[in-house]
């Protein structure tokens, strides 16, 4: 399996849908190495055994004490989701310090000259590549090599940075790619994408022998703009870990007005502006409600300058990107979580959000909309719609009651462990 990110270290919904995943095929008997960007060697290690390949060999691993082994192997690359260009350049620059050498075009080949037989621990470090498509392209040289020297069945990739690297495990390996979308170009910057990423997109889909979509509302982005036969692509929502279930809201809160929250990746697919805007009416009717805006992004100036323009600088509190427990407690402050999504193929977080009984309001354009009866829907850029529901919730007791029951009741039946049985049967199927 081919990702960009594990917990803790997370920058948005995917890393956590990679741990949900492994965790889920983990519960079905089936054994997962994980090749990461980066090992940290914190992750968790409840339910498997996690080897950093900087540090331990490549050699095979123990099962964990409670089932299959999920191993990590950890390439030294400055990827991570979500970067543009600039922010993938700033992050190289920050790994590599001052005295790494710079990488020269051949960097990626080097790169993987630097990977070491089976029983001897890798040395990867030092040079990144000299732009982000160049990182891509050293990552998959790496996992070219490592696909010569680990045994597995199929290859799973997660999103458009590691397409590459997948294609390439499938040519030195001669085993299947599944191809998992969770967010396209189209999706995080709409009809102004990056042409290369969406060139890169559309081979990675081509290459791979089935696509996974995180929605039946990707899977059409996906056939209709990258023009992938409808018979190569299954649909796997995405779901919840156990243990993330419902708990007691605390007695007292830091604020006592009412919250409302949005938190993700400040972006222009996450439709930051818009939730300003409802913010803008909903004062007007309750002045005392409080907006809190958790999360960073490329917008997140912007947007603090249309707070200020909107007039709603004493209503709207900027946390920043939160993470663990800090995210939590943000939940459990609120009245009601909203994402005012753009284009969302699926949104992890309206389920994190109802697992602490917070009621959800969501674009009709997401994923998560298929799946939750439970959650408001408005249309996006309905501003109206979006901040006459907010009122609802805020002053309808009855109503916030059902929504968090109904909530509950959903979230039973969305377990990582039943997504995991659709993706074994995506493997069963590329594999024959």
């Amino acid at each position: 399996m081919l990702g960009w990110e594990f917990p803790p270290h997370i920058s948005g919904g995917l890393g956590t849908a990679c741990l949900g995943i492994t965790r889920g095929l983990a519960h079905h008997g089936v054994d997962v190495t994980l090749v990461l960007p980066r090992a940290f060697g914190d992750e968790p290690t409840d339910s498997a055994r996690i080897v950093g390949c900087s540090t331990s060999s490549l050699g095979d691993a123990e099962g964990a004490r409670h089932g299959p082994r999920i191993r990590i192997l950890g390439v030294d690359s400055a990827l991570a989701p979500y970067l543009g260009e600039a922010t993938y350049r700033a992050r190289a620059r920050s790994l590599a310090g001052p005295a790494a050498p710079r990488a020269e075009p051949g960097a990626p080949s080097d790169a993987a000259r630097r990977v070491t037989v089976a029983g001897r621990a890798p040395s990867f470090g030092g040079l990144y590549g000299p732009n982000l498509l160049a990182e891509v392209a050293r990552y998959a040289d790496v996992v070219r090599a490592l696909a010569t020297r680990e045994a597995f069945d199929v290859i799973h990739a997660h999103d458009w940075m590691t397409w590459p690297a997948g294609a390439a495990a499938a040519q030195a390996s001669g085993k299947p790619l599944v191809a998992h979308v969770h967010a396209s170009e189209f999706d995080r910057c709409g009809e102004h994408g990056n042409p290369a990423i969406v060139d890169l997109e559309r081979r990675g889909l081509a290459a791979a022998d089935r696509v996974v979509c995180v929605s039946h509302y990707t899977a059409d982005v996906v056939a209709r703009r990258y023009r992938v036969p409808r018979h190569k692509i299954r649909v796997v929502h995405n779901a919840i870990l156990p243990g993330e279930a419902p708990a007691a809201r605390p007695a007292r809160r830091a604020l006592d007005d009412p919250v409302v929250l949005f938190l993700g990746r400040v972006t222009y697919q996450k439709g930051p502006a818009y939730f300003l805007d409802a913010a803008a009416r909903v004062v007007k009717v309750l002045p005392r409600v409080r907006f809190v805006i958790a999360g960073s992004g490329d917008l997140l100036p912007s947007i603090v300058e249309r707070t200020a323009s909107l007039g709603l600088a004493r209503h709207v509190r900027f946390t920043g990107f939160l993470s663990g427990a800090d995210v939590e407690r943000m939940y459990r402050a609120a009245d009601v979580y909203v994402m005012p999504s753009v284009s969302e193929p699926f949104g992890i977080a309206p389920l994190e959000a109802i697992a602490l009984d917070v009621p959800v309001i969501v674009t009709r354009r997401s994923g998560v909309a298929e799946v939750l009866k439970s959650a408001l829907k408005v249309d996006f850029g309905d501003v109206a719609d979006l901040a006459d529901k907010i009122v609802a919730v805020l002053t309808r007791p009855a109503l916030r009651a059902s929504l968090v029951a109904e909530g509950r009741r959903e979230l039973a039946e969305m377990r990582w462990e039943r997504r995991a049985e659709r993706l074994i049967a995506v493997y069963d199927e590329a594999a024959a």
